[in-house]
């Protein structure tokens, strides 16, 4: 990297006031990510405005509440409480920030193609407004290329202004790891690629000012490429244990005791777990990303297309698995009083986007089910662009329970007492194996 005594006076003016903490910080998106990210960034003593087109997440921060499960009410206060937070759906605000990060959501279309509306809409929304000498960081995971190829021109074309000369450019993909004690935003290395060197350096300061580590890479093209290869990986794995605990299930075999077993080697193994369907915005979605860009290069990536075809069946196995397990109990799914437990799509968590409740739930209402759910996290279904299913989570009592014919566990948060669960269900549908160290006869569980 170049000295900064090289550097433009614009690239050495943002360096002195992100060292100095002086930088005034934009976060585009106040979702999963954008919140916490913003979070972040006050946190370490910047000002920091957030920008959402949706009105009553702006209304809730600035009452002081919070839509995000592990944010409480109280920290939002305290956003609020010294005047170096605001959050926003004027974007013509951005005029006075010194940084933007854009945190949107990237899904698939129902081609199973990448829906870059967002990141679009974005551009667009922010363009008119940039001036000289910010920053602007893309976060949302996406295929390798949309930075230069999609962002870039829609900012040079509303701004009038030169990425590289005239405003810097990177590409740091989130990390987050909802539910999971052991990382937080402040805790997990971020990694770094901008436009150029100048890009590079800004962007490195502003995470590093933030994060515990940050990782350089040579090129926004790589930082895009690696988000989508750690999803790939997991979503890789996860296919190779979903299609052998199916296999496992016909052999009579736990694959919960096979897991076990295997990583107790110390080496050459990493322990992934199979499930009800794969969830969240990460997982499902990434690896799609990269087919459809490797058709564009006159590639077929044959194995994570099957990948993606083991995962996206085990919904249907979970379905078939309650009901081979309700005809053995002499009933049919049709008038069957099931409760799911769980609609989160991970565990301590109330993010159900994508989860594979929704799937399941709709299959079983389709079939004749007299269907309920419980979940801590997540009171109130909502509805999504593809599901709308509106129900309210039941109380976990000993009555309710043993009302049911069958309880399907499809997440298993913390917060269920599972031994009340086994001791008050009639039959139980496990294959989260929330059940596993559960004491006493186990007759009527099926993992």
């Amino acid at each position: 990297m170049a000295s900064e005594q090289r550097l433009s006076a614009a690239c050495t003016k943002l360096l002195d006031a992100l060292k100095q903490h002086t930088a005034k910080v934009g976060v585009v998106g106040l979702g999963y990510v954008g919140l916490p990210l913003a979070n972040l960034f006050h946190q370490k003593g910047f000002r920091v405005v957030g920008f959402d087109i949706d009105t009553r997440k702006v209304e809730a921060l600035k009452a002081s509440k919070s839509y995000i499960g592990h944010i409480p009410d109280s920290r939002i206060a305290e956003l609020n409480r010294n005047g170096r937070f605001e959050a926003t759906a004027d974007f013509a605000k951005i005029r006075e920030v010194d940084t933007v990060s854009i945190c949107v959501p990237t899904p698939l279309d129902e081609y199973r193609e990448p829906d870059l509306s967002f990141i679009e809409s974005t551009g667009r929304a922010i363009a008119p407004h940039l001036k000289a000498g910010q920053l602007i960081v893309l976060e949302s995971t996406t295929y390798p290329g949309t930075t230069q190829e999609v962002l870039l021109p829609i900012l040079e074309a509303g701004s009038k202004l030169k990425a590289g000369r005239d405003f810097f450019l990177a590409y740091s993909p989130e990390r987050e790891d909802p539910g999971n004690p052991n990382f937080s935003t402040s805790t997990i290395p971020k990694v770094v690629g901008g436009l150029d060197v100048e890009s590079q350096a800004v962007a490195v300061a502003l995470y590093g000012a933030a994060a515990a580590k940050v990782v350089p890479v040579s090129s926004m093209e790589v930082a895009e490429a690696c988000k989508i290869l750690e999803n790939t990986y997991r979503a890789v794995n996860i296919a190779l244990v979903n299609e052998m605990k199916v296999l496992f299930d016909r052999m009579g075999l736990s694959v919960w005791e096979v897991i076990d077993a295997a990583k107790t080697k110390p080496f050459g193994f990493q322990a992934f777990y199979p499930g009800p369907g794969l969830g969240g915005h990460c997982i499902p979605i990434d690896p799609f990303y990269l087919t459809w860009l490797a058709k564009r290069y006159g590639l077929n990536t044959r194995f994570i297309e099957l990948a993606g075809e083991v995962n996206s069946r085990m919904p249907q196995y979970v379905v078939e698995q309650l009901m081979r397990a309700l005809n053995r109990a002499g009933k049919a799914v049709k008038g069957a009083k099931i409760s799911v437990i769980g609609i989160a799509y991970k565990k301590d968590v109330d993010d159900s986007r994508e989860s594979p409740a929704f799937k399941i739930i709709e299959e079983l209402v389709e079939l004749g089910a007299d269907l309920s759910y419980h979940d801590p996290h997540v009171p109130t279904m909502p509805k999504t662009r593809k599901h709308d299913i509106r129900m309210t989570s039941q109380a976990l009592t000993p009555e309710y329970l043993a009302a049911q014919d069958c309880v399907l566990i499809v997440t298993d948060h913390s917060a269920v007492d599972w031994n009340l669960v086994v001791k008050h269900a009639e039959l139980v549908v496990d294959p989260r194996n929330a059940t596993g160290k559960v004491s006493g006869p186990r007759t009527h569980i099926v993992s």
